[in-house]
């Protein structure tokens, strides 16, 4: 008899369990996600056949769109603005190009379990891009595309249920722009380096 009525509870207990489960990870894993960030970008000094390079740092602004394949996996796309100066130095000359830098990459990105509190979502991203260098102040020089590898990772912290707090660090590696001058060609790669912080977006 009391395995009889254990029975009865569990069969009508466990639907609302499922219920109760699947809200709760349609709430920790929403199935979209944009987000906008206010960063910068900060590059790592190279030096390479007698060539240093050295961009400035400067802020900008990012763009994302991600969505979530399950509560582990998902895909993102990012667009990144930046106004900087490309800076070579050789062993008798300078030279300083002001441009616009975009940057565009997708990603794959893998959540992870946070160690310090489920409420914070973390997650671990890496892909491909490309960053488009484009002269500024003149009309004489072309604009130069270089590949890139995107890596990096980040938080996430809700502070509602549609909106969250996001901080991340991701990295740019790809060559150094030459705009075809070959006293300032290196075969190095350059890594840049950008912290962001901004608002997400989940529906």
């Amino acid at each position: 008899m009391n395995r009889l009525i254990g029975s009865l509870l569990f069969i009508l207990a466990f639907p609302g369990f499922v219920r109760a489960q699947a809200v709760e990870a349609t709430i920790s894993m929403p199935r979209q996600q944009v987000a906008v960030l206010g960063s910068g970008i900060f590059t790592r000094k190279i030096t390479d056949a007698g060539v240093t390079y050295k961009p400035t740092s400067s802020g900008g602004g990012s763009f994302t769109y991600r969505f979530n394949i399950n509560r582990w996996l998902g895909v993102e796309a990012d667009y990144d603005f930046f106004r900087n100066s490309q800076k070579y130095l050789t062993s008798n000359s300078s030279y300083e190009l002001r441009t616009n830098l975009h940057a565009a990459s997708g990603a794959v990105v893998i959540n992870l379990p946070n160690p310090l509190t489920k409420r914070m979502k973390s997650y671990f991203l890496a892909g491909g891009g490309g960053l488009m260098f484009h002269p500024r102040d003149t009309e004489l020089i072309d604009p130069q595309f270089k590949p890139a590898i995107v890596f990096g990772g980040g938080v996430d912290i809700p502070v509602s249920r549609h909106l969250a707090i996001r901080g991340q660090a991701k990295t740019f590696l790809y060559k150094a722009p030459d705009f075809k001058v070959e006293s300032i060609r290196t075969n190095k790669y350059a890594q840049g380096m950008v912290p962001s912080v901004g608002l997400v977006y989940s529906f």
